[in-house]
C-alpha cells in the first residue's frame, strides 16, 4: 500500500508534498454530492473522482448505501452503467467509442456480448485505427472466456490484418493466431499467406517471425533437400529497415534447432553491426544473444570478438558482463587471466542474473582450458556456485555451499543447494562429511527448508548402503517433526528404504520412485488432478498426457522504468566553470556583469613550440564578454612585463571594448593570464571576428643569475584571430526523454522551415555542420547517421543565454546529385528565442 507523503513547508523543502495528505473518507463522500448539482463542474468532479480512487488503492471500503449515493462501481444499478457505455459505443466521437468497446470487454458476460457481438465485428474493421485496435485487444481478452463467440469474428480480423495502421495489424494478427492456435494446419498456413509481404507493420513483422520460428520448429528440415522451410523469409527480415525486425529474426535463427554455421552466417554478421551501435538496448540485445550461440557454436562468433573487447569498458554493466563473458568461451587460453581480473573488479555491480551468466561461462571456460581451474576456483568461491563437470572442483565446491547455507536466510536458494548436494554428495569419496551439515537443516530451519532436507538425508541413504543405520536414527528424529510434510515425507522414506536398519541394497525400482526424474510436466500433472473426480478407482498417473499443451501467446511487458538519458558533459567540466565564475567575480573591473552563463573550451592562437602559448577562453555574460587570454613565455633568457592583448573588433561591430586587465610580469614557464571586457546587446546573439596582437616589453635573464636587466624594450607578438559564433551563446544541455520533453514544451512558440544546405560529400557531414553551428547537445544518439542513409533525423536540446530552454528536431534528406535538405522545427520557451535558431541557421 502507498504511504502518504509528507506535507512540505518552509523548514522541510527537501521532502516532496502529497496532495492527498489529510484526506477524509467522510469528507469525501460530502464532496460527492457534487454529482448531484443540477449543472456539472467537470473540474470539481474529477477531482473528487480522484479522491475516491485514492481511498480505494489505500484500501477503504464503502457500505452499500454509500456506494450506491456516490454512484461508486459497486452499485447494484450496473445497468445504468452498461447501458451508458453501450450509448458511448455509438458516439460520434472515437476516443468514446474505443474506451466504452475496453470497459464494456471487461465487465461483460456471455449474455451481454451476444447482444453487443455485432457492433464489436463492425468495430474491428473500424476506419479509425484507434477503436479498431480497442476491439482486436478486446477481443484477445474474450478469448479466454468466450472462445466460441471470439471465433465468430475471424473474417473480420483477417480483413483487419490488411490495415495500413501499424498498431491494428499488430492487434489483428495476435488475436488471429491465438484464434486458430490449435490447429497447426490453420496456423501453417496463416504463416503462408503472410509472409509473402502483405505485413508491413514493424511490430506485426516481429510477431509473424516468431509464428514463423514455431512452425519451423514443428515441421523441421526437409529431408531431400535439407532446406528449411520458411528460412529464406527469415534471412530476407535481416535486411529489413527496422532494427526491431532485424534483431528479432536474427534471434528467431540462431534458436534454431541444428542450426548449421551457414545458415548462422547472415544472422552473426548483422548482430556484430549492432555491437558498435550508439544504442545501448541494440549493443545489450546483440551481445547476449551471441553470448547464448557461443554455448553451442563459440566458432561462429569468434569474428566478433574485436567488437566485443570494445564492449568491455562499456558504461552499461550488463553489457560488458556479458561481451566478458562470451569472450571466455570464444577467446584463447592467453586471455583468460585479463578477462578474469576485468570481471572481479566490477562483479558486485551487476544484477544476480548476470552473476549466474558469468558462473555459466566460467564453468565453460574450466571445461574448455582445464589448467585454469585453479585460477576460477579464487573466483568461484565469491559466489559459491559450481558445477559437476569439473571433477577437481566438485569436492571442494560442494564444502563452499555446505558453509554458504549454515548462513543463508534465502528459503528458495537452501533447497536449491539441498537438493544439488542430495545428488553429488553421495558420489564423492567421503559422503559422510556433508550428513552434519544437512542435518543442522532439520534443526534450524523453516519447514520448507526441513522438508528438502530430509529428503537429502534420504538420498545419501538410498545411494550409500553404509550410512543407513546412520540415516535411519537420523529420519526417525524427523517423525516427531511439528509440520505434516516433514512427518510424512520421513515416513515414506523410512518404509521404503527399509526402516528396519538392516544394511541391504536398496532395490532399484526404489531409487526410481523416490529420485527419478518425472517426465510429465507439471501443468499437465495439475490439469489432470483438478479434474480428478475422487472415487474408487485410483488416479491413473499414467493418464497424464506428456506433450505440453500450447500456450496462449502472452506478450510480457517489463516494468516501467524512468529512462535514464545521460546528456553530454558541458563545453567545460563544472569544476572548471566554478573556478572560471569565482575568478571573474574576484576581479573589480568584472564582478558587476553578472553571473556567468558559459565559458567556452579554450582556443588557440600560437602554433605550437612557438616563443610564447596563448590560448583564450571566451567567458559569455548576459550584457558582456570577457577574453581571458592564457599565456606562456618559453624562452628562458627573457622576462616580459605589462603583458596585455590588444584587439581588433573592427569586424565585430555590436561590440565595444569596456576595459581590460593587463598582466604585470611573465617569468619563463610560469603560466600568467590578461583580459580583455566587451560590452554587448543584451541578449542578443552578436558575433564576430577579433584579431589579436601580443604587447609586452621585454627584459633579458642573466642565465647564470637569474636576474633580469633594468631596461626593457616594448615588442609585440602576432596571434591568431579568433571569432564568436552563435554557439557560444548555447549549453549543451541533455533531456533523458526528447519526445516528453517536446510534448510537455508545446507548440506555442514552434517554428517550423525548409532550408537547402548545398551539395554536400555526405549526410553525416551536414549532420555535424549543423549541430556545430547550433552548439546543442544531440540525444538519443541522433547524431550518427547509418551508412548509405537516404535520409536522417536528429534531436537537439539546449539552454540559450538566458536560461531559456531550446529543443530542435532536423530532418535531413539526399539525393542522388548529393544535394542536401533540412527541415527545421524549434521549440522554446520563447518565440523570439525559436526565431533567433532560424536566422542562425539561415545565415550559416
Amino acid at each position: 500500500m502507498a504511504q502518504p507523503l509528507v506535507k512540505k513547508d518552509d523548514d522541510r523543502d527537501d521532502e516532496e508534498y502529497s496532495p492527498f495528505l489529510g484526506i477524509e473518507k467522510g469528507a469525501v463522500l460530502q464532496e460527492a454530492r457534487v454529482f448531484n448539482d443540477p449543472q456539472l463542474d467537470a473540474r470539481r468532479c474529477s477531482q473528487v473522482i480522484t479522491k475516491l480512487l485514492y481511498l480505494l488503492n489505500q484500501g477503504e471500503t464503502f457500505t452499500k448505501v454509500e456506494a450506491t449515493e456516490e454512484l461508486s462501481p459497486s452499485a447494484d444499478e450496473v445497468i445504468i452503467v452498461t447501458s451508458s457505455l453501450m450509448k458511448d459505443m455509438n458516439s460520434r466521437t472515437d476516443m468514446y467509442r474505443a474506451n466504452a468497446i475496453r470497459v464494456l470487454c471487461r465487465i461483460t458476460d456471455g449474455t451481454l456480448l451476444t447482444q453487443i457481438e455485432r457492433y464489436l465485428k463492425q468495430a474491428i474493421v473500424d476506419k479509425n485505427p484507434v477503436v479498431a485496435s480497442a476491439a482486436l485487444v478486446s477481443g484477445i481478452h474474450l478469448l479466454q472466456t468466450n472462445p466460441e463467440i471470439v471465433k465468430r469474428w475471424s473474417n473480420e480480423v483477417q480483413e483487419a490484418i490488411q490495415s495500413r495502421a501499424a498498431l491494428v495489424q499488430f492487434h489483428a494478427l495476435a488475436l488471429l493466431h491465438q484464434i486458430r492456435q490449435n490447429d497447426r494446419l490453420a496456423v501453417s498456413k496463416l504463416v503462408t499467406s503472410l509472409t509473402k509481404g502483405t505485413v508491413r507493420s514493424p511490430l506485426a513483422q516481429c510477431l509473424l517471425i516468431r509464428y514463423t520460428s514455431q512452425v519451423i520448429r514443428e515441421s523441421g528440415v526437409n529431408t531431400q533437400t535439407g532446406d528449411r522451410p520458411f528460412y529464406d523469409y527469415l534471412e530476407g527480415c535481416l535486411r529489413h529497415k527496422a532494427e526491431m525486425v532485424i534483431f528479432e529474426a536474427a534471434r528467431a535463427i540462431t534458436e534454431l534447432s541444428g542450426v548449421t554455421t551457414r545458415e548462422l552466417t547472415p544472422a552473426i554478421t548483422v548482430l556484430q553491426l549492432f555491437l558498435s551501435s550508439s544504442k545501448p538496448v541494440l549493443r545489450f540485445a546483440a551481445v547476449r544473444t551471441l553470448n547464448k550461440v557461443a554455448m553451442t557454436h563459440p566458432m561462429a562468433v569468434t569474428n566478433c570478438n574485436i567488437d566485443m573487447e570494445s564492449l568491455i569498458s562499456d558504461q552499461n554493466r550488463s553489457i560488458a558482463t556479458l561481451a566478458i563473458t562470451t569472450l571466455l568461451k570464444t577467446g584463447n587460453e592467453s586471455s583468460v587471466d585479463r578477462l578474469m581480473k576485468q570481471i572481479t573488479n566490477f562483479m558486485s555491480d551487476i544484477a544476480d542474473e548476470f552473476k549466474i551468466v558469468v558462473v555459466e561461462a566460467i564453468r565453460s571456460l574450466c571445461l574448455k582450458f582445464p589448467p585454469q581451474v585453479q585460477i576460477s576456483d579464487e573466483f568461484l568461491k565469491q559466489y559459491f556456485e559450481r558445477r559437476r563437470d569439473i571433477p577437481d572442483a566438485k569436492e571442494s565446491g560442494l564444502l563452499h555451499l555446505c558453509e554458504f547455507i549454515e548462513d543463508c536466510e534465502f528459503t528458495y536458494l537452501s533447497t536449491q543447494i539441498l537438493h544439488f548436494l542430495g545428488n553429488e554428495g553421495p558420489k564423492t569419496s567421503d559422503p559422510s562429511k556433508y550428513i552434519r551439515y544437512i542435518y543442522n537443516r532439520v534443526i534450524l530451519e523453516n519447514a520448507t527448508v526441513r522438508a528438502s532436507a530430509v529428503s537429502t538425508l534420504a538420498k545419501f541413504g538410498a545411494m550409500i548402503d553404509s550410512l543407513k543405520p546412520r540415516i535411519f536414527i537420523l529420519l526417525r528424529r524427523c517423525l516427531f517433526d511439528n509440520d505434516d510434510e516433514v512427518r510424512d515425507r520421513a515416513t515414506l522414506y523410512l518404509n521404503t528404504l527399509g526402516g528396519d536398519g538392516s544394511v541391504v541394497e536398496t532395490d532399484k525400482d526404489v531409487k526410481e520412485f523416490l529420485f527419478g526424474s518425472l517426465d510429465i510436466p507439471l501443468t499437465n500433472m495439475e490439469t489432470s488432478l483438478k479434474n480428478y473426480n475422487p472415487s474408487e478407482e485410483p488416479f491413473d498417473i499414467d493418464s497424464v498426457p506428456k506433450e505440453v499443451k500450447s500456450q496462449p501467446l502472452a506478450e510480457k511487458k517489463a516494468p516501467g522504468k524512468k529512462p535514464t538519458g545521460l546528456g553530454a558533459p558541458p563545453t567545460v567540466p563544472t569544476s572548471a566553470a566554478d573556478a572560471y565564475e569565482r575568478l571573474l567575480s574576484s576581479i573589480p573591473e568584472f564582478a558587476s556583469f553578472g553571473k556567468l552563463f558559459k565559458s567556452s573550451a579554450p582556443v588557440e592562437l600560437t602554433e605550437a613550440e612557438t616563443e610564447y602559448a596563448v590560448n583564450v577562453v571566451k567567458h559569455i555574460f548576459d550584457r558582456h564578454v570577457v577574453f581571458h587570454y592564457n599565456c606562456t613565455n618559453t624562452i628562458p633568457e627573457q622576462l616580459l612585463e605589462n603583458v596585455s592583448v590588444i584587439v581588433d573588433a573592427s569586424e565585430a561591430e555590436e561590440f565595444s571594448e569596456i576595459g581590460s586587465k593587463p598582466l604585470k610580469s611573465l617569468p619563463y614557464d610560469t603560466p600568467g593570464q590578461t583580459f580583455v571586457a566587451f560590452e554587448k546587446p543584451e541578449g542578443v546573439p552578436a558575433v564576430g571576428k577579433f584579431s589579436n596582437m601580443l604587447r609586452f616589453t621585454v627584459k633579458e635573464v642573466d642565465p647564470s643569475t637569474g636576474e633580469a636587466e633594468d631596461d626593457g624594450v616594448e615588442d609585440e607578438y602576432q596571434l591568431e584571430d579568433f571569432e564568436v559564433v552563435a554557439a557560444d551563446y548555447m549549453v549543451k544541455v541533455g533531456v533523458s526523454n526528447f519526445r516528453n520533453a517536446w510534448e510537455s514544451m508545446g507548440p506555442d512558440f514552434e517554428r517550423i522551415d525548409e532550408y537547402g544546405l548545398g551539395p554536400r560529400e555526405s549526410l553525416a557531414e551536414s549532420v555535424n555542420t549543423v549541430i556545430n553551428l547550433l552548439g546543442m547537445q544531440p540525444c538519443e544518439g541522433t547524431e550518427v547517421v547509418p551508412t548509405n542513409s537516404r535520409s536522417h533525423s536528429c534531436l537537439l536540446s539546449g539552454l540559450y543565454i538566458g536560461n531559456v530552454k531550446v529543443l530542435v528536431r532536423l530532418s535531413f534528406g539526399i539525393d542522388a546529385s548529393k544535394e542536401v535538405a533540412m527541415k527545421l522545427a524549434v521549440r522554446s520557451e520563447d518565440e523570439n528565442v525559436s526565431d533567433t535558431i532560424h536566422e542562425i541557421v539561415a545565415s550559416g
